[in-house]
């Protein structure tokens, strides 16, 4: 244990990599920083929250709201995993409505600018593409429909 204290302060530059190797597409490498992150520090959210990041990028929305979900009962005042988890919902269209009233309600409580930023940014994001994305029982044949007359 005492080797693991000369690296504590390499704590944040390790949780920092991890996010860099999930935008990178490097899912091992980001697995592996975050669990090393989490022996350094195990009392912090951040490593949980890059795996939630993690399943949020890979689409994987369920997996991703349960971790977010579980970050918030143990810290309800966690603006990151408020903002990561509103957005997973509102990606979800069956959740979409209750997505969008935790991405309000992280504007409204936000301390942090840049978490502000995010969630003004999601949820114009979500009002630009989600909401406005057509259903798959939509796109089925007006797209055939479109194709035909291109044909013509």
């Amino acid at each position: 244990m005492a080797q693991l204290q000369e690296y504590k302060d390499h704590f944040i530059l390790m949780a920092e990599a991890g996010f860099i190797a999930i935008n990178q597409g490097d899912e091992d490498a980001a697995v592996k920083l975050f669990k090393a992150t989490e022996l350094l520090n195990p009392e912090t959210t951040l490593p949980k929250i890059g795996m939630g990041y993690l399943h949020l990028c890979k689409l994987e929305l369920k997996q991703a709201a349960k971790v977010f979900e579980e970050i918030i009962k143990k810290d309800p005042k966690n603006e990151m995993a408020m903002t990561f988890l509103g957005l997973t919902l509102a990606l979800n269209p069956a959740e979409c409505a209750k997505g969008e009233k935790v991405l309000e309600e992280s504007i409204a409580a936000a301390q942090d600018p840049m978490i502000k930023n995010l969630a003004k940014s999601s949820l114009e994001f979500v009002e630009k593409f989600v909401k406005k994305a057509p259903s798959p029982s939509q796109v089925g044949p007006s797209v055939k429909k479109e194709e035909k007359k291109k044909k013509k």
